[in-house]
């Protein structure tokens, strides 16, 4: 895959859109950049033809993919599969208004709880997921086997409520350019 210059970030550019068939290459560019063990186009694909038990989302510079998250819904509990940023383009809220997309869409489906897995070593992302309420509540060892790594879990109860679509507001005034 031949590497696109991107722009020069700017948060104000961005747009969240669902993801369809024709991001998954972008998708994949950023894939291989930050995951040791990348999902591959098919893996995507596959995914988005889970319509009614999964959401996708992808952050966009005009054309470009800059990010992109996604999530299994499962009963009461939607749960955070993957998010990533572009390099380039971390540090500039991208990724706090694609876990916004992915709580809208969590509770706009039914859900009650939002959860996911994130590296123990990873304290900026487990910072973001903090203001979005999640509390880590166990250690699965070794979850990463690629790295030896584990993951901690983190839990946000009850996404459903007034007290959390308040904390969602708060997020959104302080994310959006």
């Amino acid at each position: 895959m031949s590497a696109r210059p991107l722009p020069e970030p700017d948060a104000s550019v961005v747009e969240i859109t669902r993801m369809r068939r024709r991001h998954v290459r972008g998708v994949e560019r950023i894939e291989q950049q930050v995951y040791p063990r990348p999902w591959s186009a098919s893996l995507f694909l596959s995914e988005l033809a889970m319509r009614s038990s999964r959401g996708y989302f992808v952050a966009r510079v005009g054309r470009t993919v800059v990010g992109y998250a996604g999530m299994m819904l499962s009963g009461d509990d939607a749960h955070v599969t993957t998010i990533a940023v572009d390099p380039g383009w971390q540090r500039h809220g991208i990724g706090t208004r694609l876990m916004l997309a992915l709580a809208h869409e969590a509770i706009s489906r039914g859900t009650r709880n939002l959860t996911l897995e994130v590296r123990a070593a990873n304290t900026s992302a487990q910072a973001m997921y903090r203001h979005f309420g999640l509390a880590p509540v166990g250690t699965r060892r070794n979850y990463y086997a690629e790295t030896n790594e584990d993951a901690l879990v983190m839990w946000v109860h009850d996404i459903d409520t007034d007290e959390f679509l308040d904390r969602l507001r708060r997020i959104e005034e302080r994310s959006n350019p």
